[in-house]
Formats: C-alpha cells, structure tokens, sequence
C-alpha cells in the first residue's frame, strides 16, 4: 500500500524502498525517488549506479524484489506489465534513437500517434483530421516541421533524436523518460535539445539520464546523484558538485 508520506504531496512518480538484485548484486538498493507532476530531473551517477535498472522497474521491464512504485499516487507500477504502463502514459527513449530510417519523418509520427493501436489496426490505421493537427503540433514543438517530407534517415544525429522525442509527444505521455540523449551531438544540438526538454516539461515530467555535466547545468533542473543503487545526493548541479561523496565516487574520476 502507498505510505502516507507520498500522500502528503502530489507526485507523478513514486518510489520507496526499492531494491532489485541480479545474482546477489543489488542494482538498486533501497531506493526513494519522488517526482512531481510538470518537473525536470536530471539523473547521474557513475556506470553500475543503477539508473538504467531504475527506468527498467519504473516501464516494467524488470520487477523490483521489494519496495513501492507508484505512478500518479494511484497505478501500483510492479503490477503492470511493459505495454500497459506505456499506455497508461509513461514514454521511455533510449539511447540510441530507434526511428524508421526508410520512412519520412511525417510517416514516423505518423505511426507513433497509431502506436497504441493494436498492430492488425495499426496496418489500416486512417489519420484522422485530430491526428494531424496533433504531429503539426508536435512538429511545432520539436522544431522538424520543414523535414516532415524527408526520410528519416537523412536526418542529423540531433535531428533524429527529437524526432523520436516527437514520436512520444505524439502519443501525449504524462512521464518521459530520457537516456543519454546528448551522447554524440554537437554543441550546437546539445544546446537546442536542452532547451526542447525545458520547454516540454510543465505539462508533463521529464526525467533525463546524462553524463554531460554542461549538458544537465542547461537543464538548470534538479539533479538526482546515483551511487550503488540508492541515491547519494540531490539538489542544483553546484550543490552536488560540491559534495565531497559525490566528487570521490564520480565527478572526481
């Protein structure tokens, strides 16, 4: 049952004591994460912290051995398998971007507003007029309006990740999860991208993994500090650079 102490406060997202193992390592070890409905939070942490565990529970990818994940105070996450927890509006991007190369960008959005359609529908999927006012607006937010016609695979490393950004937009998710989305972009990308991020947050969460420390300080969001599995600090970029645990075990390596 959700502790009382979540109750206190409206969250999108809630985690409490969570712990996961795999052949007696704890990748995730007692941990607690609260986060509020419209914020921008930025997850780091050394490799093995435990932050790609942490988004596999929250999607249901993986089931945590104990511990409470609650999206919207409500929706007991661990009960819910992969496809339902999408649909019930929490949207993951992985690393690597994983649009259709061979198909526009138009087409891409275009298949990710179906997405939620089972796959015989999805084959004869009409876009309806609603549909299309939504990718104009998606377009709209994610600065690709004059690519839509292009393939995708034409696109810029940059490009390709806010069109897959796009593509969640599409299907109008509460939470979003991000990782490592500035790995091998230009300055010039990474900046555009942080401030796509800062701009979708507020009518939505956003929970971004990164490692470029330039790139989470344009974030200007709260900053979650991962170590072994449990969180080691939180608070502005300077505060956790300034902390001395978080300097021995990451930032000083």
């Amino acid at each position: 049952m959700l502790s009382t102490l979540s109750l206190q406060e409206k969250t999108v997202l809630y985690m409490n004591g969570v712990t996961k193992s795999f052949d007696g390592f704890k990748a995730i070890n007692n941990l607690n994460l609260m986060i509020k409905p419209g914020e921008l939070r930025a997850i780091i942490g050394p490799n093995g912290a435990g932050k790609t565990t942490m988004m596999d529970i929250i999607t249901g990818k993986t089931r945590p051995d104990q511990g409470e994940v609650y999206f919207r105070n409500e929706v007991d996450l661990t009960r819910h398998s992969e496809a339902e927890i999408a649909n019930m509006g929490i949207g993951r991007k992985f690393q690597k971007p994983t649009v259709i190369e061979t198909l526009s960008v138009f087409d891409n959005l275009e298949l990710a507003l179906a997405g939620k359609r089972r796959v015989w529908d999805s084959l004869f999927f009409s876009l309806p007029e609603s549909g299309r006012a939504r990718i104009d607006e998606v377009f709209d937010i994610v600065g690709l309006g004059n690519r839509r016609h292009i393939l995708a695979g034409a696109l810029a490393h940059g490009e390709k990740q806010r069109l897959e950004i796009g593509m969640l937009l599409a299907q109008e998710p509460e939470l979003l999860l991000i990782d490592e989305p500035a790995a091998g972009m230009t300055d010039e990308e990474t900046a555009r991208l942080a401030e796509l991020l800062k701009g979708i947050a507020g009518e939505r969460s956003v929970v971004v993994v990164e490692h470029d420390m330039e790139f989470v300080r344009a974030l200007d969001a709260t900053v979650t500090v991962l170590h072994e599995g449990s969180v080691l600090a939180e608070g502005t970029l300077d505060r956790v650079q300034a902390n001395e645990r978080v300097i021995e075990v990451y930032l000083g390596r």
